[in-house]
């Protein structure tokens, strides 16, 4: 049996029961990009239930109606970038819990240290492979 959700931001199949599917831990993806959204997706829609955000102005808005499990935060993007988005999570009481795992496709001692300092899970660099952002995604939920 197949499952359709529907929402503003996405259309969700599962090859599964519903309540299997309700059951799913609930990853976000914020990035700009479309082809790292997609390939998150993929890498994780057989284990979770993932909703991709085009940006972190975004991901607030969502944040109001659904709390996930984990959120995968690009760095750099237009707008709020991940430093900033991050900041704003853990300043408010009803996210602070979320672990943000952030996606970069530049690491350095700076990157490092402050993604520390603000509380990240860890950083994933992009390009990143399936398996890898599986293994993390399972590491910190």
């Amino acid at each position: 049996m197949i499952i359709f959700f529907i929402d503003k931001y996405r259309l969700w199949k599962y090859s599964t029961i519903y309540r299997e599917c309700i059951h799913l831990k609930t990853i976000f993806v914020v990035d700009d990009s479309d082809t790292n959204l997609a390939t998150a997706e993929e890498a994780l829609e057989d284990d979770f239930r993932v909703m991709t955000v085009p940006s972190a102005e975004k991901m607030f808005s969502l944040l109001e109606k659904i709390n996930p499990d984990l959120i995968l935060l690009d760095i750099e993007m237009p707008g709020m970038n991940g430093f900033e988005a991050l900041e704003k999570l853990k300043s408010g009481s009803l996210w602070s819990n979320i672990p943000v795992v952030f996606l970069t496709g530049t690491v350095n001692a700076v990157i490092e240290e402050r993604s520390s300092k603000l509380g990240a899970a860890g950083i994933v660099t992009k390009p990143f492979s399936s398996s890898a952002l599986l293994d993390c995604v399972k590491s910190h939920i």
